[in-house]
Formats: structure tokens, C-alpha cells, sequence
């Protein structure tokens, strides 16, 4: 019995040991210096470089634009000089110029004298300006007229519904933000910061982005398919389901029911069933349609979206199944949701969606359908094993902490595949980012990509883990992720496709007023949660009590308001440009009566 006992306490007591024996091997001395922290520094390095990059060449467009208003003013003024001129002066003049422009090219100095001919009829549409190749054409193409007017609907209500979405969420949000600085702000429960917080994050995964992909998504899969939509009204229940849920769900929320399991799961069970029986619907709608293609190919961009569907609706049903939700059970499901839920639904959709936008606005084909399949399938190796990165030191298996790890670093691979094949794709196309800011949303959702991803594979290492690990650092991660990489790239399509379903461009300095608050935004969040949460983490390793970290980040949470100010306020801007896109233009109707007596 005796041996019963001591046997039971060293059970008890051994985990503690182990992570205490492991917090005093590690060392943060020279914390500066470890590999995961030199390793972020340059990837953040690489996001400043990206946004100068993109800011010199708008600059020297604008620089341009004011070459061209100056030499327009000089020949205005020539032309007022002539008018001044006697008529012999004018004769002189003119005679110079007949004489410089005599002589003529033979036409054969840079090749031969034969004609071209396009036998096979591959060319057409031929531009003889060489500074402006096709690229975001102004007028009505012929995407809009093949695209049928019920399927132009639905792609618009999800995208209208996803904006209303962004803007609440992200209200919400902004009133969180605020409420670090001045927490006394309210009293009232609905409005604590633990209900809300869930309110804000649900909201923009389920409401915002997850409404987005879909609209996208069908406007995507009946392209590559060359097909219709399998059934219109299967995409209006889905609609309905999935916006009914996340309303519902908030209300809840706000009210104080929720699921209590963890993060991004905080729907309870019902509510989540109706989310989840629209993505079924979706998923069959989908399906569907490819099954019912006119073309023999399944697009990559099919596979990915197809592939995300599949893999979120087991993971909800994996989420909210009761036999795993008991102690150390709970904890793994969780990390297992909580990653997945981002990169095997948001992510992985939403690089299937970029699999076709970005070549279709570069007008030229995808650099590599190899690459594109090599960071398909490693994404769903290694994606799928990374979740218990999140609980590294906790009381779980050592093994599976390390298999985590192990495979957060395999993520390199599909990671670096995807970012290769995007940016190869838009080599030779640069010039394009002083012309349209539809390539330097694409660019900062790529690049965001690669350093989120890259980043979060760095931070599942056990030191940056162990200084890092429940501090606001996280949270700037997540953002990073999700606004960086998920929101961009879906404003980058939505900016891209929706002028030309509608006909109508939204203001580009609206646009680019749209772009520079997201991007100053954000990185002004990102910096300042990287910086606080550093510090906070060093300050409990010190042992110093929690209050003083509180008080050490207030500086760093004033940031992050002005950050996430800065990005909400982007966002009214994109709501306004959304509904400007999709506005329609009043026709006025001239009486009869009246028209008659304008003709006379």
C-alpha cells in the first residue's frame, strides 16, 4: 500500500519537477541573442522594407503626376508665346520643324521587314503602349457580362454581409482597445471586456472573414469550373444560416451564456450547429458545381477551397463532441481546433482564393501548378500536428509538445513553396503598384504570409515559448495572421473582382486612404504588442509581481488603441468604397410631354 502511495505522489509530483528543472535551464541573460528572437527581428525588418518599397513607388508616381501638370502648364505657355509671334517668326519656326521631322526610320533596325501574322489566332487584344500593359482595364469586360445576375447577387450579399461584420467586429474591437487604457470606461456587464472580447473575435472570424471567403469562393468555383452555381438556393440558405448564427451567437455572448471551452469556441453548441450546417450546405453547393465542370482539370485554387470546407466541419464536430471535453482532453482538442480553425478554414481557403485572383489581375498564368500542389499537401501534412505549440511546459505528453514543435518548423515548406509561387507570379508586373493598389494589397497579404507563418513557427520554440507564452505578444501574432495575411488578401480580391462585376472603381484615393490606415495601423499594433509583450514576459521570469507588469504595459496599450483606431477607421473607408462599387446609378425618367419640348 505503502508503495501504492509513493508511487502515486511521484506521479503527482514529477511533471512539476520536469518544468521546473526546464524553466531553471533556461536562461534568458542574453535573450537577444537566441536564434527564434534574432529570427523575428529580421522578418519584421522584412515588412518595413516591403511597405518603403511600395511607398517609393507611389511617391515617384505622384512625382510623375506632377512632371506631367508642370509640362502641360509649359506648353500651355508656348502655345500663348506663339500667339504673341509675327507671322514670319512663326513661318521660321515651322520650317525647323518640317525639316527635323523629314528624316524617318527605315522600320527594319531592330528586326526585319516582314509582317506579323497570327496564324492561329492566339492574339486578342494588341497595346502599343509599352508603359501600360493590361492591367485592372476601367471598362465593363467580359467577366461581368458572363457572369449571371442571380450568382452577381449572392456574391454581393455575402461580401455586403461580411463588411457589416467587419465594421461591428472590429467596433467592438476598438471600444476593447480604448477600454485598456481607460477600464473605467463602464460598469455594465454586457459591456465587460469578457464578453465582449469573444463578441469581437467570433465576429470577425465567422461574420467577417468566413462570409468574404464564401462569396469569393463562389464567384472562384464557377470560374475554373466554366460552369453555373449548382443552386442558388442552397447558397441563400447557407446565407441565412451562417449570419443568424453569428447575431445569435453574439447576443448570447453579451448576455454571459457561452460554451466555456476555449478560444474561438465560445458559441455554445446550438448556435454553432447552424454555422456548421451552412458550411455543410456550402460544401455540398460547392462540390457540385466542380463535379458538374465543363473542363477535364480540377483548378488548384478548387482543391484548396474544397479541401477547407472538408476539414472545418470535422473539426467543429471534433470541437464539440463531449467525449474529449474532460481535463488534459479538453486542452489538446483545443490547441487542435484553435490552429486548425485558422489554417486549415481561413488560411487554407483563402490562398486557393489568391491561387486565381492574383494571376487574373496580372493578367498571365500562375507561376508553378507543381509548387502550388507541394504547399497543398505539406499544408495538410504538418498543419495538422502544430496545435499543442500553444502549450508548451503544460502538463501534456513531453512527446507531443515536441512532434508540435517539430512540425511548426516543417510548416517552412508549404510557407516558402506558397510565397515563391506568389511572388515569381508577380515578377515583372512591379511597375503595377504605382498604378493600382490592388498588386500592394496582394503584396503585404503575401509578404504577411510569409513572416506570419515563419513567425509563428519561430515562436514555438521552447526559449521564445518561455518568454513569450500568455503575454500580449500573442495577440499580436494573431493579428499579424488574421489581419495581415487573411484581410488583406480577401480586400485585394474583393477590390480586384468587384469592379468588374459592377462596373464601377471605387475612388483610388479613397483606396490608397484604405490601404495606408490598415498597413500604418496594424504595424503600429503589431510593434507595440511585440515590444510590451517582450518585456512583460522578461518581467515575470524576473519574478517581479504581476502588478508591475500591468503597469509596464500602459504605454504600449496606448499604442495599440491608436493602432487599432487607425485600422477601424480604414475600415469605414472600405465600407464606404464597398458600397460605392455596388451602388446603382438612378435613372431618370423624362416625361414624354417634356422630351418633345426639349427636341423642338
Amino acid at each position: 500500500m505503502s508503495k501504492k502511495i509513493i508511487g502515486v505522489t511521484i506521479g503527482l509530483l514529477l511533471p512539476g519537477a520536469v518544468l521546473f528543472a526546464q524553466s531553471k535551464a533556461i536562461s534568458t541573460n542574453n535573450w537577444l541573442m537566441n536564434p527564434g528572437i534574432i529570427g523575428t527581428l529580421i522578418l519584421i525588418a522584412i515588412i518595413l522594407a516591403v511597405s518603403i518599397i511600395i511607398l517609393s513607388y507611389r511617391l515617384n508616381a505622384y512625382i510623375q503626376g506632377l512632371k506631367k501638370k508642370q509640362s502641360s502648364k509649359e506648353r500651355l505657355a508656348f502655345s500663348e508665346e506663339l500667339i504673341a509671334l509675327e507671322a514670319s517668326e512663326i513661318d521660321e519656326i515651322l520650317a525647323h520643324r518640317k525639316k527635323a521631322l523629314a528624316y524617318k526610320l527605315s522600320g527594319a533596325e531592330l528586326g526585319s521587314d516582314r509582317k506579323a501574322v497570327d496564324d492561329k489566332g492566339l492574339i486578342t487584344k494588341v497595346s502599343n503602349d509599352p508603359e501600360n500593359p493590361l492591367f485592372d482595364e476601367k471598362k465593363k469586360t467580359a467577366i461581368s457580362l458572363e457572369t449571371p445576375d442571380d450568382l452577381k447577387k449572392v456574391i454581393i450579399y455575402y461580401l455586403g454581409a461580411a463588411v457589416f461584420w467587419l465594421v461591428f467586429g472590429t467596433l467592438i474591437g476598438q471600444y476593447l482597445g480604448m477600454k485598456f487604457v481607460w477600464p473605467e470606461m463602464d460598469s455594465i456587464s454586457w459591456l465587460s471586456f469578457g464578453r465582449l472580447r469573444p463578441v469581437h473575435t467570433n465576429t470577425v472570424f465567422w461574420g467577417w472573414a468566413s462570409m468574404a471567403m464564401i462569396g469569393l469562393g463562389y464567384f472562384v468555383i464557377t470560374r475554373t469550373s466554366n460552369t453555373a452555381i449548382h443552386s442558388y438556393k442552397q447558397a441563400w440558405q447557407a446565407w441565412f444560416l451562417i449570419n443568424f448564427s453569428v447575431a445569435l451567437g453574439n447576443i448570447l455572448l453579451m448576455a454571459g451564456i457561452n460554451n466555456g471551452g476555449g478560444e474561438y469556441r465560445e458559441y455554445i453548441w446550438p448556435v454553432t450547429l447552424l454555422f456548421a450546417i451552412g458550411l455543410v450546405i456550402t460544401f455540398r453547393n460547392f462540390y457540385r458545381t466542380v463535379a458538374q465542370r465543363k473542363i477535364s482539370e480540377i483548378y488548384i485554387s478548387n482543391w484548396f477551397i474544397l479541401a477547407s470546407l472538408l476539414w472545418t466541419i470535422v473539426l467543429v464536430i471534433i470541437a464539440y463532441l463531449p467525449n474529449f471535453q474532460n481535463g488534459l482532453g479538453e486542452t489538446v482538442i483545443q490547441g487542435y481546433y484553435m490552429h486548425q480553425g485558422v489554417g486549415m478554414w481561413f488560411m487554407t481557403f483563402t490562398l486557393g482564393l489568391v491561387y486565381y485572383f492574383l494571376p487574373a489581375s496580372l493578367n498571365k498564368p500562375i507561376y508553378s501548378y507543381s509548387l502550388g500542389v507541394l504547399a497543398f499537401w505539406t499544408q495538410m501534412l504538418f498543419y495538422t500536428m502544430i496545435g499543442t505549440h500553444h502549450f508548451v511546459f503544460s502538463p501534456l505528453p513531453w512527446w507531443l509538445q515536441t512532434v508540435a514543435i517539430v512540425f511548426s518548423v516543417g510548416m517552412f515548406i508549404p510557407v516558402t513553396a506558397g510565397t515563391t509561387n506568389f511572388l515569381m507570379t508577380m515578377r515583372g508586373s512591379w511597375s503595377q503598384i504605382s498604378k493600382s493598389y490592388v498588386l500592394p494589397f496582394f503584396l503585404v497579404g503575401v509578404i504577411f504570409y510569409f513572416v506570419g507563418s515563419s513567425q509563428g513557427s519561430l515562436q514555438a520554440f521552447r526559449f521564445t515559448n518561455y518568454v513569450w507564452h500568455f503575454t500580449d505578444f500573442n495577440v499580436a501574432h494573431s493579428h499579424m495572421t488574421m489581419y495581415g495575411i487573411i484581410t488583406f488578401l480577401l480586400w485585394a480580391c474583393i477590390y480586384f473582382m468587384l469592379p468588374k462585376l459592377t462596373g464601377k472603381e471605387p475612388p483610388q484615393a479613397l483606396v490608397g486612404a484604405h490601404f495606408w490606415l490598415a498597413f500604418i495601423g496594424l504595424f503600429a499594433y503589431m510593434i507595440s504588442m511585440m515590444a510590451g509583450g517582450t518585456l512583460k514576459g522578461l518581467s515575470w521570469i524576473e519574478g517581479n509581481a504581476f502588478l508591475e507588469s500591468v503597469i509596464l504595459m500602459r504605454p504600449f496599450w496606448i499604442w495599440r488603441a491608436i493602432g487599432g483606431s487607425l485600422m477601424f477607421l480604414s475600415h469605414l473607408i472600405f465600407a464606404y468604397n464597398f458600397f460605392f462599387m455596388i451602388k446603382k446609378e438612378q435613372v431618370v425618367e423624362i416625361p414624354a410631354r417634356r422630351l418633345q419640348s426639349v427636341n423642338v
